[in-house]
């Protein structure tokens, strides 16, 4: 088979090697992320490795345009406007790796789109976040990063009342109904799923670190080594997210990612801890002396708070995501910034001076990290090109209301009619990424809003 050059850098020589060290693997997962961030392609043999990354694999190009159930969205562009014909997709370089735990082995890489002439495709969103990488590279800058994950442990089954419940201890059966944030020896009842966890992403080269009991029942938090490159930081969240959701299933239960799946309690973020280095690797977020900010920290904050308004979609992207902000929920109902305080939507965390960076924490779990981190790192150089003052530090409760602040959406409905006017949001993502994310998102809000769910009932069946 004829050897094509591939876009995406990768080459065959480091498929060739995997294999040779890999004997046992007989199959390969092969995922290429939508605008939704969920992992979409086929399971490949073993023997359809090389040609894949000799000539990459032919995939239609609405693949890409599918809302959150699978569907074409025909509003994208991306279906019959272009005749669903194939794209190709290419191994992205660096995620060839072998999965734990799987019968018979299994391996998984991901991939990204390109045109048939060997472009980009627009509404990929891995070139979306390289597009702004890039962007920031011709400044002269380079930014770092890490991605925090929040998520659920909950019961196969649900409870009485229709509810979702925790899931029992996998290791001794019994069931915690309360909050146990911070507890350890809460965690010891999962520590079997959890070392799995650890095990697979070892496996796969993620540092995972620190796993916490968060602020509700069946609640965890899992940390992530901080990356010099923000879009392995990216694909360090999406790996993680299928290794959590296949490790959980394993153990006999399931795994949340939802925003909010629980009413009474905290839903489940992505804060995003973002810092700036230039071409010499010197942080440029560091201040002179400790606690009078550079302007560059203060310019990138203005900047984000500038631009969270028309950028909410993105970190809130879906119907159930717009229930996890609540007052006291340590979820941000207001753009403000402030200093170790976690009231705040943009935070600039305590510790060591050389470590200075921002942590953004509007996006919940539920949204598509390589979009956030792209809409991110255009608002931080929006800021900086424009020398926005980001206004008075946010002390004590940031819940109350920001006397200053830029105004935000209320709701789902609105936030996607300020993604879809927003020049801001169209070069964050790119013309066809803009285009096709809100597309998607106008037509997955338009199957809600036409859905009679059991709330109606309660409320109306025998009242009006």
């Amino acid at each position: 088979m004829t050897e094509t050059t591939s876009p995406s850098g990768s080459t065959v020589a480091v498929a060739e090697a995997f294999l040779a060290a890999h004997p046992e693997i007989e199959a390969f997962d092969i995922v290429l992320h939508d605008a939704n961030g969920i992992g979409r392609g086929k399971i490949i043999r073993r023997h359809e490795l090389l040609p894949f990354f000799r000539s990459g694999r032919h995939l239609p190009i609405s693949i890409l345009g599918l809302d959150i159930c699978g569907e074409d969205v025909h509003e994208t562009g991306l279906i019959w406007d272009q005749g669903d014909g194939d794209l190709r997709a290419w191994p992205i370089p660096g995620s060839l790796v072998p999965l734990h735990g799987t019968n018979p082995p299994r391996g998984e890489v991901f991939m990204s789109m390109y045109d048939l002439n060997g472009a980009k495709m627009g509404s990929d969103p891995r070139h979306a976040l390289q597009a702004q990488v890039d962007a920031m590279a011709a400044e002269g800058l380079y930014p770092s990063g890490a991605f925090e994950l929040e998520f659920f442990l909950l019961d196969n089954q649900r409870g009485p009342d229709g509810k979702v419940m925790p899931a029992r201890d996998v290791l001794d059966g019994r069931a915690s109904f309360k909050t146990e944030v911070y507890s350890v020896d809460h965690l010891h009842g999962m520590l079997p799923l959890f070392s799995d966890i650890y095990a697979a992403a070892a496996k796969a080269g993620i540092k995972a670190e620190t796993m916490i009991s968060e602020y509700a029942p069946g609640q965890y938090e899992l940390t992530l080594h901080y990356r010099t490159d923000v879009m392995q930081a990216a694909d360090d969240l999406m790996r993680l997210k299928r290794i959590v959701r296949g490790q959980a299933r394993a153990h006999g239960v399931t795994a949340c990612f939802m925003a909010k799946p629980v009413e009474k309690y905290a839903g489940s973020g992505m804060h995003f801890h973002v810092s700036l280095c230039d071409a010499a690797g010197k942080n440029v977020f560091v201040e002179a002396v400790e606690g009078q900010w550079s302007d560059t920290i203060l310019h990138a904050l203005g900047g984000l708070r500038a631009t969270m308004g028309e950028s909410m979609l993105v970190f809130a992207p879906h119907a159930n995501s717009w229930r996890r902000f609540a007052a006291q929920s340590y979820a941000p109902v207001s753009p403000t910034w402030g200093v170790n305080n976690r009231s705040v939507a943009l935070r600039i965390p305590a510790g060591d001076i050389r470590a200075r960076r921002i942590e953004h924490r509007p996006a919940g779990v539920d949204a598509n990290p390589y979009l956030v981190a792209a809409t991110v790192l255009a608002g931080i150089r929006h800021g900086m090109a424009q020398k926005i003052d980001p206004g008075p530090e946010t002390t004590g409760n940031g819940y109350a209301e920001a006397q200053d602040a830029p105004p935000i959406p209320v709701d789902w409905r609105s936030a996607i009619v300020a993604a879809e006017g927003s020049a801001f949001l169209k070069e964050a993502l790119g013309t066809e990424m803009h285009r096709t994310f809100t597309a998607i998102k106008a037509a997955e809000y338009a199957r809600v809003a036409r859905t009679v769910s059991e709330v109606d009932f309660d409320l109306y069946l025998h009242t009006v």
